[in-house]
């Protein structure tokens, strides 16, 4: 499976950033698209902007609403996202989940307005230090997948395993660890959707930087990553996406 790497910028950016982020990464020269596919996922008043910028880049946004239109101010429809050049969608982001209270129940129907829409998403999963210190991450992350993925497509899916306690942290789970989890994650998808599960490309976040992704690639169980704050520079998620292109998957 070819590798995926997807920046999720989060609340960060401005016109002049993406005029820089642009130059910068033309001038670092071509990843070969045959080795890697990445994604930017500004936030959505910049998604035209970046459009403009990098027509090459793959096109993601970091949300979308659970309805497909109406009276539900500063909600954004799947539709809207594909009708500025979004192929993808970040759902379940555990700050979404913490700061908007958004529970497994609501990611699922977000998937389906989503897959209805055209768009691949990308479902987030990850377990808190005290889960994963007592011994419970494997069945907090089994809970999460089974009730964010009802009713979805595993075609235009992709699971993105983000440790909560990693991201923005600096600290970044071992790559045994990572790897272990995928492994878990991909058990759990080939229950729920048998072997159609081997179209679902299961990916790492949390605090990814150039100077681990080598490692974190190297990973059999790894299909890609989802980079937080190293994204948000040109230079630093070129090296991750790079490091990706090197690992020789296909």
């Amino acid at each position: 499976m070819k590798p995926l790497v997807i920046a999720n910028w989060k609340m960060n950016g401005a016109l002049p950033a993406i005029e820089g982020f642009a130059e910068q990464w033309l001038s670092l020269g071509e990843l070969d698209p045959a080795a890697v596919t990445t994604v930017l996922c500004p936030p959505f008043p910049y998604l035209s902007a970046v459009k403009s910028s990098l027509p090459e880049m793959e096109l993601g946004a970091q949300d979308c609403s659970s309805h497909d239109a109406g009276a539900y101010t500063g909600e954004v429809g799947a539709d809207m996202a594909v009708e500025v050049g979004c192929d993808w969608v970040i759902l379940g982001h555990s700050e979404r989940r913490q700061y908007h209270g958004e529970t497994d129940a609501l990611v699922a129907e977000k998937v389906a307005r989503a897959q209805a829409a055209g768009l691949t998403a990308i479902v987030c999963v990850g377990e808190h230090l005290s889960q994963r210190e007592a011994g419970d991450h494997e069945k907090v992350v089994a809970a999460q997948l089974e009730g964010s993925l009802d009713g979805a497509d595993p075609k235009d899916l992709v699971v993105a395993y983000e440790p909560v306690w990693a991201i923005g942290t600096g600290v970044s789970a071992s790559a045994e660890q990572a790897n272990e989890m995928h492994r878990w994650i991909r058990d759990c998808l080939h229950n729920k959707f048998a072997d159609d599960a081997a179209q679902v490309a299961v990916i790492y976040g949390g605090s990814v930087k150039p100077d681990t992704a080598g490692e974190l690639f190297a990973c059999d169980m790894i299909n890609g990553a989802l980079v937080g704050g190293a994204s948000l520079k040109a230079e630093s998620f070129h090296g991750i996406a790079k490091a990706a292109a090197d690992s020789g998957r296909t």
